[in-house]
């Protein structure tokens, strides 16, 4: 009994964060911003214990925290029983070993426990490749620090220790070259899977299906809403990070019109530069959308701040331009003044409440670009058929006396290639 209580524990965490007035404010760890940590550590499987947050002028360089503070974490990880420490914020190699050493267990920052839990999460070969790549890229400037107390040693005179000794090369470096490897045949193998996306987007493109990509703060009920519009089962839990693979579904919009409609990676605020530009093969789908559906949840006291942090990213990944849908969801808890406006919607993804409007402005904004129309092409013409089924989305194809029947959604570039032939409902040829 006592043996399946110790495997089932789960790992026990005290939190730190620091607001010093010399970090630029993102950085700057808050009220907010611990408990999103501590939602953090929670999805990755592990209990908070205690939270500890310092307001000092600048960072310690050695210990990030001031030295009263670190005493003070050190007596809780004691009395508490706990395994880890996870910081809020950013630590530098020799911080992450000088804390470690410090307080006698694990420590992790922000960015060691966000991919801890994406290399929990990540379901196909491709989200693993962006994990792996992304653990490497932030482990290689940490290298330095764990081996640290080997290069003191060996220093100090002593000799190198046991495992360590090799022809003319330290671990170090045997290590770094060994990860630069990984990296490189990391890269080669995403570029892979980036050009195969871009073949099947290629394909998407010729059939004239339009891409709708769903981005939005990390639990703003995404994949619900995926779910809802779709009909689709996709996992959809109330916990940070849940989805890390883009999923896509077909979405019929009206008689004449579909869409593929893409779930994607949640935005978290402080997110490191090397994840989002590991996760750029799946975020990718944003740079190509037609259409984003920015989900909001209007029920989270920081809303501001979460627009504010996926609205930066999507113009990091260049989909600045995109038109966009404002979805601000759980209306069904929000008690206050609905937002209202152009390309703004408010729902409930739990209960479907407000998803037909939404589906309506979704075909109204892509419908803007591409026309249903019915065609009568003159045989001397029927060419122009078969530049539509590669260019377009043809609905049928009628051969009659009179000439080809083609009725089709057509883009605004072919607009002027077609123009002449567009017949009314009744058969007639349009002025």
């Amino acid at each position: 009994m006592a043996i399946n209580e110790t495997a089932k524990r789960k790992e026990r965490a005290v939190l730190a964060g620091l607001s010093a007035a010399s970090m630029d404010a993102a950085e700057r760890s808050t009220e907010v911003s611990m408990e999103e940590l501590a939602e953090l550590v929670d999805t990755a499987g592990g209990e908070v214990a205690a939270v500890l947050l310092q307001q000092r002028q600048t960072p310690d360089p050695r210990s990030f925290l001031g030295e009263g503070k670190v005493a003070e974490l050190k007596e809780i990880v004691e009395n508490s029983g706990c395994d880890l420490a996870v910081f809020d914020n950013e630590l530098s190699p020799s911080q992450l070993r000088v804390l470690s050493e410090e307080l006698g267990v694990k420590v992790l920052d922000r960015s060691g426990l966000i991919l801890d839990i994406f290399a929990q999460r990540a379901r196909t070969r491709e989200g693993q490749l962006q994990v792996e790549l992304a653990q490497y890229e932030y482990l290689l400037p940490r290298l330095t620090g764990m081996w640290t107390h080997l290069v003191r040693q060996t220093a100090s005179g002593g000799s190198s220790p046991i495992g360590t000794r090799g022809p003319g090369e330290t671990q170090l470096e045997t290590d770094r070259r060994h990860i630069r490897r990984k990296i490189q045949k990391l890269r080669e193998e995403l570029e892979q899977v980036r050009k195969v996306r871009s073949v099947q987007r290629r394909r998407r493109e010729r059939n004239a299906m339009p891409v709708v990509a769903i981005v939005g703060y990390t639990n703003a009920g995404k994949s619900t809403l995926l779910n809802t519009l779709t009909g689709s089962d996709i996992p959809a839990n109330d916990r940070l990070f849940d989805t890390l693979d883009t999923t896509t579904r077909r979405l019929k919009l009206d008689e004449a019109q579909e869409a593929l409609i893409s779930d994607t990676v949640g935005f978290i605020r402080k997110l490191p530069t090397h994840l989002v530009e590991a996760f750029k093969a799946t975020l990718e789908e944003l740079q190509y959308a037609d259409l984003l559906l920015h989900v909001i949840d209007i029920s989270s006291e920081d809303m501001a701040r979460q627009i504010e942090v996926v609205e930066e990213l999507i113009a990091k990944l260049g989909a600045g331009a995109t038109p966009c849908i404002r979805v601000y969801n759980k209306c069904d808890r929000y008690l206050g003044l609905l937002p209202r406006g152009e390309n703004t919607v408010c729902i409930s993804a739990k209960t479907g409440e407000g998803t037909a409007e939404l589906v309506k402005l979704i075909a109204e904004i892509l419908g803007r670009e591409s026309r249903r129309v019915t065609l009568l092409l003159p045989y001397d013409r029927a060419g122009i058929a078969d530049t539509l089924r590669r260019e377009a989305a043809v609905l049928s194809v009628d051969y009659g006396e009179d000439g080809v029947t083609v009725e089709a959604v057509v883009k605004p570039e072919l607009w002027g290639l077609v123009r002449e032939y567009v017949q009314d409902r009744d058969g007639t040829a349009q002025a």
